[in-house]
Order: structure tokens, then C-alpha cells, then sequence
């Protein structure tokens, strides 16, 4: 699993990603992740500008391995005769996450991360998990929910588990970098959160926030404010607590 990975990360360095997540919060204090990273422009200039590259063959060949119907990472593995291993809460954990290549017209179009129905308990593992895989997870996922309330820490409103799937792939002068070119990596990222039930209030204010509707909060990344030390917000609260019905 850790090769299409790998794979997804070389692409974040050669060009600029739109990544969207949304994340649905249910009423059992479960929540389900859907992040797509949208590769289109990026396919279209690659194969008009070096059509024949072998390079650029092998990149492509290794996304067409990847299924185009949602798939567990433990079912990935199988084709290859190997699992990567023998712990039993990994191994639980990987039948939860799923991955799918996407297509436009038969052609790359990117690729699409879920997580579902993940528990605040499966997050906890999810985080030792991550330690050793370095998956692109948006922060978010981690914001505590409890079937009513969820908290959101805005501190976390940062790329940290994307830098440092970054770094991973990167050499080390490269990865010495990669905070400060992450806004050349990026077009946009933007996470939406979903409630089953009605938003009944919302307490604390940020910048980057916004309720769309009863049922849905944007939250839209600044990048360049992000990595700007002396940027100032008009809303910058630490904590936002929205409430439920």
C-alpha cells in the first residue's frame, strides 16, 4: 500500500493539486472522510508537453493498478501476496480506509481517500497508524465529536500530515524545503463538514469558517496567510464548538 503513496506524493511535488474533503458526522458519534485530490490539469499538461516520457508512463501505469471502485487498503494488498502486517488493530483499521483512482473519459482524472464510519477510538489508532504510513489525512478528522457537539482546535488548521508525507518522499535538502514551498504544491484545500442533525449554535469565530447551511460548515485554507508569521485575522478564535440539535 505504501507504494501508491508514495506515488500520490511525487505527484503533490510536480505540480498543483486541488484537494476537497468532506467529512459527514453522524448521530452514533461515528464520522465518515472523503478526500479527493483532483489531478486533472495537471495529467492534461504532463501528456501534452512529453507525450512519449517513460517517466511519465510508469506514474500512469502505477495509477491504472489502482481499482476505480472504492477498495480497503487490506483488500489492495491481497493481489500482491503479501500484507504489510500481523498487528490486529492495523489491520482492522485498514479494512476501514478505502481508496479509488478516479477517471474522466478512460483517462487519470486523480484519487479519492475514505474513511469510514471511523469511531473516536479508531482515530486514536489511526494516529499510531499514521506515524509509520505518513497518509495525506486532513487534520479535522481529529477534531473531538460525540454525536452532538464537535470541537474544533483551529490550531490544527494547518498541511502537517501533508508536509509530512512530503518530507517522506522528499530528499533531505528537499524536505528542508517543503514548508516553504507548499504554496507551489496547491491550488486550493478546503474541508466540508456535514451534520446528520441541524446545527442548533455555533460559538467561536474564524477567519477561515463559514455555515453554509443548517446541515454544512466550509472551512477554506489561506495558504499564504497560513505560512505568513505576521499575518493578522479579523477572527482567529482558538476553539469552535458547534452544537447540534
Amino acid at each position: 500500500m505504501k507504494k501508491f503513496f508514495l506515488f500520490i506524493v511525487s505527484l503533490f511535488v510536480l505540480q498543483s493539486c486541488i484537494i476537497n474533503s468532506e467529512i459527514v458526522y453522524h448521530t452514533d458519534a461515528a464520522s465518515t472522510s472523503v478526500t479527493d485530490i483532483d489531478m486533472k490539469q495537471f495529467i492534461s499538461e504532463m501528456k501534452a508537453m512529453t507525450p512519449d516520457s517513460l517517466n511519465q508512463q510508469k506514474e500512469f501505469g502505477e495509477m491504472d493498478k489502482l481499482p476505480t471502485v472504492w477498495t480497503s487498503f487490506l483488500d489492495i494488498q491481497k493481489p500482491a501476496g503479501k500484507q504489510e502486517t500481523n498487528d490486529l488493530d492495523s489491520i482492522r483499521i485498514m479494512k476501514k480506509i478505502f481508496m479509488k483512482s478516479n477517471k474522466e473519459n478512460n483517462e487519470p482524472a486523480g484519487i479519492s481517500l475514505k474513511l469510514e464510519h471511523f469511531t473516536q477510538a479508531d482515530y486514536q489508532m489511526l494516529r499510531n497508524y499514521n506515524k509509520k504510513e505518513k497518509l495525506p489525512l486532513d487534520q479535522n478528522i481529529f477534531n473531538n465529536w460525540d454525536g452532538k457537539t464537535l470541537t474544533i482546535n483551529t490550531e490544527n488548521f494547518n498541511l502537517k500530515n501533508i508536509e509530512e508525507s512530503l518530507k517522506g518522499k522528499a530528499s533531505k535538502d528537499e524536505a528542508e524545503k517543503v514548508e516553504g514551498m507548499i504554496t507551489m504544491f496547491f491550488k486550493s484545500i478546503g474541508t466540508t463538514l456535514k451534520f446528520e442533525n441541524k446545527i442548533k449554535s455555533i460559538t467561536g469565530k474564524h477567519d477561515w469558517v463559514k455555515q453554509v447551511d443548517h446541515h454544512t460548515i466550509k472551512i477554506d485554507y489561506d495558504l499564504k496567510t497560513m505560512y505568513d508569521k505576521e499575518a493578522k485575522f479579523k477572527n482567529a478564535d482558538k476553539k469552535i464548538v458547534i452544537v447540534t440539535e
